[in-house]
């Protein structure tokens, strides 16, 4: 296979993304082939997905009766205007120089409460990095700060010194350019749950983790009514060895004031997630949800990972920014129908990869006795794949295909666009989901019985009876199928706004973080932690599109003017938030980003809605309250202080 010279990959590159050098760099340095030396076997995204159709056809072939094509499968990849491999099934499909799993995000099994499940969950968790996966785990099983223990030590030092640990393995293991990605979760009845909430108020500590509540009805209805709730240890025992009751306002409080000054911890509504959770049915197999993926948008089970695939809404719209604009459902619905199949199909990759990975370890020249814990990590990631299939489907360009159709970002029309949206991909997939369970059958460990009263499904039921009926005879090919990832690298080559969020800006400066040692790139920024980054000036390219279509030019006058990021009403943006996570069936990961003049009222007051309108988390941006990788340009103070770091850099 030929190799190619980076600069002239590069110049290839640029072109096919219309002269945009950063869609061009980012597809060059996460997603393009290179052998063992690290030489590049790919300047365009069309051999990449030459890659992927190739091997989605051979599996295609193998499963069904009517199987899809490669010439198929390249045309709803092509150019990224319909169906989009997101992360690591770009990486890694096809891709034969490098161990790695096809899945972006896995949870690990919860430290017990011991030296020995501390170590356990440490070795997890920097194994799947290095297979290129993110992971989360909850730390709630640990005993708090001054418990007694029966070792040396004789009090425990509390769960800030292991969340520090897990943070600095990561940090480890994602260096070279490449950011580690963990979450640390953390239950609100666990009696440290304010030093955890507070701890990241040191910019120097935890800095390679994302840190996440997860927030119960019980505590909750405390802070509401004025009462106080229980903390405990362990914290689901009906018989805690430890508790103490604490004014709820006061711990909610302190939460939502750190929200507020550094946009940490994120808020988890855990009694609304596991409701609302299909795999949750299966709790006594194995699938009861523990944690999430570091964005949040995947609450999963110990070991389970999931597969990331999304539809570029955009491609979908007819005449767009036009008065006669319409968003064309029918091509939609079908199309979301192929993507869930092909997103069972990456399923069958994925088994295929892990057992790629466990043949590369036993065959290593490390000591068996060593190479145990790795393998029985693989081989549990396996069967949970295996058992569950679960899937991770969602969307992208939400921004722009309102902003196409006429409407601003969070009005009334727009929310019920993107409910109309969300509803359709849901049936869609799930229908695609039943009929391949007819053909193939469901995922194996599937008992309609087990599922007659999850809520999630219940509202299929009702919007759909045909389908619901079909799938409680036959089941479905997958435990769980949606969810709305952030897809920020993605939605830089499909050149759209990213996921459910509005546009940030029209005009910003992006950060990506680089390896210090590669040549090529140019350090703009270095941040509290060490970690170097260089600056892209971004413009949204549908501006143009937008342009030519009105023959305007003054953006004031265009879709987005005013429905930008910090420009939005927030109740607003909570509201279509909660509508289309009824139709998801593991989560949504969005920040809400706010003017630097947010108040700490006005945050406490979005998370409490969002809590009774039903999302399953919520996150929020204060501008300027911590180091951020996009960068509103103008008079922001972070702004400034980007300009002053560039000039001392310049050459």
């Amino acid at each position: 296979m030929p190799s190619f010279v980076y600069e002239e990959a590069l110049k290839q590159s640029t072109a096919y993304f219309n002269n945009d050098d950063f869609a061009a760099k980012v597809f060059l340095d996460k997603y393009a082939l290179r052998d063992f030396e690290g030489n590049l076997l790919e300047s365009t995204p069309d051999q990449m997905f030459e890659r992927i159709a190739t091997e989605l056809a051979r599996v295609e072939s193998k499963k069904f009766k009517d199987p899809l094509t490669k010439e198929q499968i390249l045309d709803y990849l092509d150019h990224f205007k319909r169906i989009v491999p997101q992360g690591s099934l770009l990486f890694g499909i096809g891709n034969s120089y490098q161990y790695t799993s096809l899945s972006n995000c896995y949870v690990v099994e919860s430290p017990e409460d011991s030296y020995s499940g501390i170590c356990r969950a440490d070795h997890d968790l920097l194994q799947i990095s290095k297979r290129r996966g993110g992971v989360g785990l909850d730390i709630s099983h640990l005993r708090p700060n001054g418990a007694s223990t029966s070792n040396a030590a004789r009090t425990s030092t509390g769960i800030l010194t292991f969340a520090e640990r897990f943070s600095n393995s990561i940090r480890e293991v994602g260096q070279a350019g490449r950011r580690g990605a963990l979450m640390v979760t953390l239950s609100i009845h666990h009696p440290e749950i304010l030093e955890f909430a507070k701890v990241k108020k040191d910019m120097q500590k935890v800095t390679g983790a994302n840190l996440s509540i997860r927030l119960s009805d019980e505590f909750l209805e405390a802070v509401q009514s004025g009462k106080t709730y229980q903390q405990r240890w362990p914290v689901d025992s009906r018989d805690p060895k430890i508790t103490r009751e604490v004014d709820a306002q006061e711990v909610w409080k302190e939460i939502v004031e750190c929200a507020h000054s550094f946009a940490e911890p994120g808020l988890l509504f855990w009694d609304t997630i596991i409701k609302e959770s299909p795999s949750d049915c299966y709790s006594d197999f194995g699938f009861r949800t523990t944690s999430t993926n570091p964005c949040s948008e995947l609450p999963l089970c110990p070991y389970d990972s999931c597969r990331l695939l999304l539809m570029n809404l955009f491609g979908y719209v007819v005449d767009p920014f036009t008065k006669q604009a319409t968003f064309d459902f029918e091509a939609f619905t079908e199309d979301a129908k192929v993507s869930q199949r092909l997103m069972d199909d990456v399923i069958d990759l994925e088994l295929e990869s892990i057992d790629r990975i466990l043949d590369k370890i036993k065959s290593d020249p490390e000591n068996e006795k060593l190479k145990q814990g790795e393998l029985e990590l693989w081989e549990k990631i396996r069967s949970a794949c295996e058992r569950g299939r679960r899937t991770g489907t969602g969307i992208t360009a939400l921004g722009d295909v309102i902003a196409a159709m006429g409407f601003k970002y969070g009005s009334p029309r727009s929310i019920q666009l993107a409910d109309d949206i969300y509803r359709t991909l849901k049936l869609a997939c799930y229908r695609s989901s039943v009929d391949m369970a007819k053909e193939l059958g469901p995922f194996p460990v599937w008992d309609a019985k087990l599922e007659k009263n999850n809520s999630f499904l219940l509202r299929i039921k009702q919007e759909d009876p045909d389908l619901y009926k079909d799938m409680m005879t036959h089941g479905r090919r997958n435990i769980a199928l949606l969810t709305t990832a952030p897809a920020g690298s993605v939605s830089i080559l499909t050149q759209t706004s990213s996921g459910i969020e509005p546009v940030f800006e029209l005009e910003y400066t992006r950060r990506k973080k680089i390896n210090p040692n590669d040549k090529k790139s140019r350090v703009d920024f270095v941040d509290q932690n060490g970690d170097q980054w260089q600056n892209f000036s971004v413009s949204h390219s549908k501006v143009d599109l937008w342009r030519e279509a009105t023959g305007k030019e003054d953006v004031k006058e265009s879709p987005w003017n005013n429905c930008c990021a910090a420009d939005l009403d927030w109740k607003s943006r909570v509201k279509l938030q909660a509508d289309i996570t009824k139709h998801v069936d593991h989560s949504i990961s969005s920040t809400i980003n706010l003017p630097a003049s947010a108040t700490v009222e006005q945050v406490a007051e979005i998370y409490e809605q969002a809590w009774k309108l039903g999302c399953k988390g919520i996150t929020v941006y204060r501008e300027g309250c911590r180091t951020g990788v996009l960068i509103k340009n103008g008079d922001s103070e972070e702004y400034r202080e980007l300009e002053k770091i560039e000039k001392s850099v310049a050459p």
